[in-house]
């Protein structure tokens, strides 16, 4: 056989061989995401850590700790607020008052030293009451800080005792029957902040709020739930110690 015809006669059949050799599949996985890594979104209604200017106030309990953002639209609470708690004021307070599905209160200077099963909510009468300061953009939606007080008809905040809003899901008809209870008119968002989120609409135009949790809902939930006696008050204390904390916020751009 010629040297030429031999060389194309092998070239034939490595090329033969290569064809019928499958090439090798690429292998695929899957890889399995945490889901403590996956990205959420904040609930409508719950301001974001830091996403927006205002001073923050740390309330650690025995729960867990919860971070409130004051507004500054009700500058009167907010200012007495921050003092009380520069003060220490509130240091070794209990939440005096809670009720599940509704909100959990405190800062009766009286809960300090309180014996167990003692009634407690009238403490701060002797202290000066803070004005009302009703906004129309400011209402009772799950996570707001707002104002305790008594039946005195100017509507006036207690100076010191407060309550953060657990609240519920409610429905249109609910809102409409506090609408017609409390004359305010529900925009379309704050509909689906109260549907959707919760919170407690009889209570708006009646008491201030003046601050919302940016984190530790879950905190208020733990608190709400546990056990009480007639007076509502836990029967294992539940303190609080406050601190004013920098929270820098994100640079708009």
């Amino acid at each position: 056989m010629k040297p030429v015809l031999a060389i194309f006669i092998a070239m034939l059949m490595c090329a033969n061989i290569m064809a019928q050799v499958k090439p090798a599949q690429k292998r695929t996985t899957t890889k399995k995401v945490n889901p403590a890594y996956q990205k959420t979104s904040k609930p409508i209604g719950i301001s974001p850590i830091g996403t927006k200017p205002g001073i923050r106030v740390k309330i650690t309990t025995d729960s867990g700790v919860i971070l409130v953002r004051l507004y500054d639209s009700t500058p009167l609470h907010r200012d007495n607020f921050v003092t009380l708690v520069k003060k220490r004021f509130y240091d070794s307070l209990l939440f005096h008052r809670v009720i599940q599905g509704f909100m959990i209160q405190g800062g009766d200077p009286q809960s300090k030293n309180a014996v167990a099963g003692a009634m407690l909510g009238n403490g701060g009468d002797d202290m000066e009451r803070i004005p009302a300061e009703f906004r129309s953009t400011l209402f009772h939606k799950r996570g707001v800080l707002a104002a305790a007080r008594d039946g005195n008809p100017q509507k006036a905040s207690s100076a010191c005792q407060f309550y953060l809003v657990q609240g519920r899901k409610m429905t249109d008809q609910e809102l409409d029957k506090a609408e017609a209870a409390t004359g305010r008119k529900y925009s379309i968002t704050e509909r689906m902040i109260y549907k959707n989120i919760g919170g407690t609409p009889w209570l708006d135009g009646g008491y201030t709020v003046f601050g919302e949790v940016e984190f530790g809902l879950d905190v208020i939930d733990k608190i709400a739930g546990v056990p009480k006696d007639g007076n509502d008050r836990p029967i294992g204390d539940v303190h609080m110690k406050m601190e004013v904390v920098e929270v820098k916020t994100k640079a708009r751009r």
